[in-house]
């Protein structure tokens, strides 16, 4: 059990509900944001000590019934609901697997149609077609440090140029609440650990991010990016994710007949493209 990052999600999520989200008047004397401790405790039928040891990370371990509780009472999603879980009942520690199998090699090579790419829990693109090498235009020349999504976007004197586009950071908050999610299922692996220690040290971005506490689980969402040669493109970006290991594949896929399908089959018939805007 990890109580201060227990207390840590439990403030930054009591902080983020409103007395109406719950039911309750809002009142006229609150001096903080969000429900106060004894809300919180009444909500989820403990005693207010209780929980305020929790937030003070010194409480015992809650039972599920009790986290079912918090769960209810601070309106968590279902991350989050399952982020609270793993905090308290860690998994065993241990490594994930980060083996590209042959069969993923394959699967990758055979999509000669759609941009696609493997990556780990960490962000690092560890595998990708030729779709995405003509997408991107630079995967092969990258090392593999400078193939993490997070590091490099997080990094270098352009950063707060970068997160001013507003697809941009909203997509790289939703990568810092995907690794949030991925660390608390695994805490004992120690590159993902890495990553995160590395970044709350050089990067102030990617710090403020990780102390809102947010959670969610990558899936699929729409894209939009904007090509050097092919123009806007917007198409689904699907996950899926590999059984027994910290991989997921990576699908670019546009809508039939869209102008962004078209653009993907003049790119399939090119031998080298220029970048979209990111990856």
């Amino acid at each position: 059990m990890d109580r201060q990052q227990l207390a840590d999600f439990l403030r930054t999520r009591r902080a983020a509900i409103q007395p109406g989200d719950v039911g309750l008047p809002a009142g006229t004397r609150r001096r903080t944001p969000g429900l106060r401790r004894q809300e919180v405790a009444q909500l989820a039928g403990i005693s207010v000590e209780y929980y305020i040891r929790l937030e003070q990370a010194r409480g015992p371990k809650p039972s599920r019934q009790v986290l079912g509780a918090l769960s209810r009472a601070l309106v968590l999603d279902r991350d989050q609901r399952s982020h609270l879980f793993h905090l308290v009942e860690q998994p065993p520690q241990s490594e994930l697997s980060r083996e590209v199998t042959p069969t993923i090699r394959n699967l990758l090579d055979g999509l000669s149609d759609y941009p696609a790419y493997a990556i780990d829990a960490a962000y690092d693109i560890i595998a990708w077609n030729e779709m995405s090498e003509r997408l991107m235009g630079y995967l092969s020349h990258l090392t593999p440090d400078e193939r993490n999504i997070l590091r490099t976007n997080f990094s270098g004197p352009d950063t707060a140029l970068r997160l001013a586009n507003p697809s941009t950071r909203e997509f790289l908050r939703y990568c810092v609440s995907d690794l949030r999610a991925s660390l608390a299922c695994n805490p004992g692996d120690r590159k993902l650990r890495g990553l995160v220690d590395e970044l709350l040290r050089t990067s102030p971005e990617f710090g403020e991010m990780w102390a809102d506490h947010e959670v969610a689980v990558r899936r699929a969402q729409t894209k939009r990016v904007v090509h050097q040669s092919l123009g806007p493109l917007e198409f689904d970006c699907q996950v899926l994710e590999v059984p027994g290991s910290a991989l997921r594949l990576i699908f670019y896929v546009p809508q039939p007949g869209s102008p962004t399908a078209a653009a993907f089959r003049t790119l399939s018939g090119v031998t080298s493209e220029t970048p979209a805007s990111h990856a």
